[in-house]
C-alpha cells in the first residue's frame, strides 16, 4: 500500500497513470461505452462511477492547461445537457464537446480507456494530461 493514493486507483492503473506523459490522453467510460473494442488499453474498474473514478485520478493526474484545463465530452446530438456535466465541469475549466463518432476515434488512439459500472448516460470524458510541476 501506498499513503495518499486513493483507494479506487488499482496498482494497474497507477502504473498506467504513471507511464502518461504530457499531451497522452485517457478516457474514463461509461458502462455503456464499447470500451474492450477500442482501447490500446483498458483498464476494468467495475463496480465504480465515472465521477467515483475521476476525482481519484485528479488527485495526481494534471490537467492539461494549453489553453485551459478541458473535458471532453461526448455529445449528445441535442441541445439537451446530461445532468453528469455538472459534475465534470466543476473539475474543469471547460467542457469540449465532441461528436460522437468523433470520441470514438479518439478514444482509440487514447493511451488508455478506463471502464466503469456507470449508469448516467454520455458519462464519458476524455481527460489530457498535463505536466507536474
Amino acid at each position: 500500500m501506498l499513503i495518499g493514493i486513493p483507494k479506487i486507483i488499482s496498482p494497474e492503473l497507477l502504473k498506467v497513470l504513471c507511464e502518461m506523459g504530457h499531451g497522452d490522453q485517457l478516457v474514463i467510460a461509461d458502462g455503456n461505452f464499447p470500451a474492450a473494442s477500442c482501447a490500446r488499453r483498458l483498464v476494468r474498474l467495475d463496480g465504480h462511477t465515472v465521477m467515483d473514478v475521476m476525482e481519484a485520478i485528479l488527485t495526481v493526474f494534471p490537467l492539461d492547461l494549453n489553453p485551459m484545463r478541458e473535458i471532453g465530452v461526448m455529445s449528445t446530438g441535442t441541445e439537451q445537457t446530461p445532468p453528469i456535466w455538472e459534475q465534470f465541469a466543476l473539475h474543469a475549466d471547460a467542457l469540449i464537446e465532441i461528436d460522437r463518432y468523433d470520441f470514438y476515434d479518439k478514444a482509440k488512439e487514447a493511451y488508455c480507456i478506463i471502464s466503469t459500472s456507470e449508469t448516467a448516460l454520455f458519462a464519458n470524458a476524455l481527460l489530457t494530461k498535463g505536466v507536474v510541476v
